[in-house]
């Protein structure tokens, strides 16, 4: 049974930079996307972006180009979302997943995160 779990979230002043970290469990499958989403209160949930697991393909969303960085981390099977700079803006509920497909936005996720609060105050 594949299993996400986010760590890190917390409350930061604006201008911060904070590491999100996703932990991936039960998975017998190498090939697949490891997205990184977000939801504010009231909002539509977006995507962050994107990472290719094995060919380390990346993308983002606009928002998060230049300040968000999706990448591998040290341990085995943790995903790292890192956000620099960061704003009032980007207070939200932040949740990794696991999809299938060309590295893009969007698409399909199957496996989901319980997701992590980040709060930036001004």
């Amino acid at each position: 049974q594949v299993q996400l779990e986010e760590s890190g979230g917390r409350s930061v002043r604006a201008g911060d930079s904070l590491s999100l970290a996703c932990k991936i469990s039960g998975r017998d499958f190498s090939n697949f996307l490891l997205g990184w989403f977000r939801q504010a209160p009231g909002k539509e949930r977006e995507q962050v972006g994107a990472l290719h697991w094995s060919l380390g393909e990346r993308v983002y969303g606009d928002f998060a180009k230049g300040r968000f960085r999706i990448s591998r981390g040290d341990s085995k099977d943790t995903a790292i979302l890192q956000m620099n700079d960061l704003e009032s803006e980007d207070t939200a509920v932040y949740t990794c997943a696991i999809g299938f497909g060309p590295v893009s936005l969007g698409g399909r996720y199957r496996f989901w995160g319980q997701g992590t609060q980040v709060t930036v105050s001004p």
